[in-house]
């Protein structure tokens, strides 16, 4: 589960985002073209949750915290200081990273379910203090109404475009470089204290690895990289709010994408985001308001079958399937 990308899974990862390149050419339509954009954008994301959870093993349920501050410092950098988006962007992730070393020093403290409700715990005072907050400092927040970014019609320096095509393209970025930074884990002396920590922590500290260095090390990049996240589903949507940007549904719709793909891989998480979430933009646009909420029972019903029949995701039959493919190859 935990071995580097295969040479057939890399390869398989070459062509996915050849395709992805591609498919503006071939689909038009902008509703497709803004779904395609969310699936690759939560598939980033996941994929963030992962490097953190599934290398060091510990649940974290509050991811959305690091989404929703670097979302807001993205937002108010542009419309209070007229700082471009970009910028903003990775502001907003470095401070999501300072956040999460504050959050982490006593949260690895605990171990198992403890550590997993206190990330929940953290994550939902974050949220009702931005709900119930309407100016802090002289910052103006709005609490639950949000935050709306002022149009200013096409351009690249404020992060706004009339197609959705660059959005789509960009998040298509975010996920090559999630990728590309997740296979330097796997290759690097963190990724394998990391896996160290994992497998028994007691062991690890013994050869001379700090565990609480290395996991903060790990949850602030994580928390970069999602906080970077944040920050373009604000600009995507041109608004933000403590709920839609922080509330707890972020959180597991990330960690559920990468634990029903394979958490702990560089397939796994792109795998789940690209099996999910259209499932959930299909049951929301077929249904309705007829069954609110349904996507979260689907993917209830996939996670629970996931557990029961291939508890290590689901990047393990395709990995299966590869090797046959291989072997046959060779023949």
């Amino acid at each position: 589960m935990f071995g580097t990308a295969t040479p057939l899974e890399r390869g398989l990862i070459i062509i996915g985002f050849l395709c992805l390149l591609v498919l503006p050419f071939v689909i038009t339509n902008p509703y497709h073209i803004h779904t395609a954009t969310m699936i690759v954008y939560f598939a980033f994301m996941a994929a963030s949750w992962n490097f953190v959870c599934g290398y060091l093993g510990q649940l974290s349920l509050g991811h959305s915290v690091f989404s929703g501050v670097a979302g807001y410092v993205t937002v108010l950098m542009f419309t209070q200081l007229g700082i471009s988006p970009w910028i903003g962007m990775l502001f907003g992730g470095l401070l999501a990273a300072v956040l999460s070393v504050a959050i982490g020093s006593l949260t690895f403290r605990l171990k198992g379910p403890y550590f997993t409700l206190t990330t929940i715990a953290f994550a939902e005072i974050m949220r009702i203090w931005f709900e119930n907050t309407d100016n802090f400092i002289g910052i103006p927040l709005k609490g639950s109404e949000g935050l709306v970014v002022p149009l200013v019609g096409d351009s690249w320096w404020a992060f706004q475009f009339n197609d959705k095509t660059p959005y789509y393209y960009i998040a298509l970025g975010l996920l090559l470089m999630i990728v590309l930074a997740t296979i330097m884990l796997e290759k690097s002396k963190l990724g394998y204290y990391l896996k160290a920590i994992r497998g028994d922590q007691d062991g690890a500290e013994a050869l001379g690895i700090n565990p609480t260095k290395y996991s903060l090390i790990a949850l602030s990049i994580s928390a970069f990289f999602t906080g970077i996240g944040g920050a373009f589903f604000a600009q995507f949507f041109r608004y933000i709010n403590p709920e839609r940007n922080m509330g707890i549904d972020m959180s597991i719709d990330m960690a559920i994408m990468a634990i029903i793909g394979g958490q702990g891989t560089v397939l796994g998480p792109i795998l789940g985001a690209f099996i999910l979430h259209p499932i959930a933009e299909i049951t929301r646009t077929t249904l309705g308001g007829s069954f609110l909420g349904l996507h979260l029972v689907i993917y209830g019903t996939v996670l629970a079958l996931t557990v029961l029949y291939f508890p290590q995701g689901i990047i393990v039959p395709l990995r299966r399937i590869l090797a046959r493919i291989s072997g046959r190859a060779k023949k």
